[in-house]
């Protein structure tokens, strides 16, 4: 999920940092770059690890800011294809779930429906007549609710970097330079379900919560 990337960059030192000791000047120029930003095909930058070089300082002709060539290493995040890891359900639209990680919000769970052996039982994620997300377990009865800023449990199936486009919809969804796709996803309280036998135990619970679900799905979208 997390990984060092060694990093060399031509980086240039605006004036107003010129006074600055070097490394505090290259560190705070790293920062306000790298920090928080996505880089196409390495993920996102958490944090400047280190710097383990600082060598030139030209100045460019008919300019103020000196360019000095750095060496070093940055916190990258970029979960590995297959990776299993625990969100929460932030938001849903049409045809997804969006998931977040609290520092990372550009996780998609799409709809999908699969079928067992009989051809009849149908589990995964998905919309249900209501218009309402819930989730089945393979071997349990029913339809599970899935509640906003719930924990769920996935599996990441591919990380993208899309184009950035030429012109983008206002109106539209903010441009996401990393999306994270997932395969399949668990919500946590079917676990329990499943594994401690408490479906009897969540009924009354889970009808007395319903229409505020529904409710709350409905307006969200």
């Amino acid at each position: 999920m997390f990984f060092l990337s060694r990093i060399e960059y031509k980086l240039p030192i605006p004036p107003r940092l010129l006074s600055r000791p070097l490394a505090d000047a290259v560190k705070e120029e790293l920062d306000r770059i790298f920090l928080d930003k996505i880089i196409p095909d390495l993920g996102l930058c958490v944090i400047v690890y280190d710097i383990r070089s600082i060598d030139g300082g030209f100045i460019p002709q008919g300019d103020g800011v000196v360019i000095y060539e750095v060496v070093f290493r940055l916190i990258m995040f970029r979960p590995f294809i297959g990776e299993v890891i625990v969100g929460k359900i932030e938001s849903s639209n049409a045809n997804s779930l969006r998931v977040t990680l609290g520092f990372f919000n550009d996780i998609y769970i799409p709809e999908h429906r699969q079928q067992n052996a009989d051809g009849i039982s149908v589990y995964g994620a998905y919309k249900n007549a209501d218009g309402i997300w819930v989730c089945n377990f393979e071997g349990v009865d029913g339809e599970y609710p899935i509640d906003l800023n719930e924990q769920i449990r996935f599996k990441v199936k591919s990380v993208k970097f899309p184009p950035i486009p030429v012109e983008q919809d206002q109106n539209g969804e903010p441009f996401a330079p990393m999306v994270i796709i997932v395969s399949w996803a668990i919500y946590t309280e079917m676990v329990w379900v499943r594994f401690h036998g408490g479906a009897h135990k969540n009924k009354k619970k889970k009808e007395k919560k319903k229409k505020k679900r529904k409710k709350c799905w409905k307006n969200k979208e």
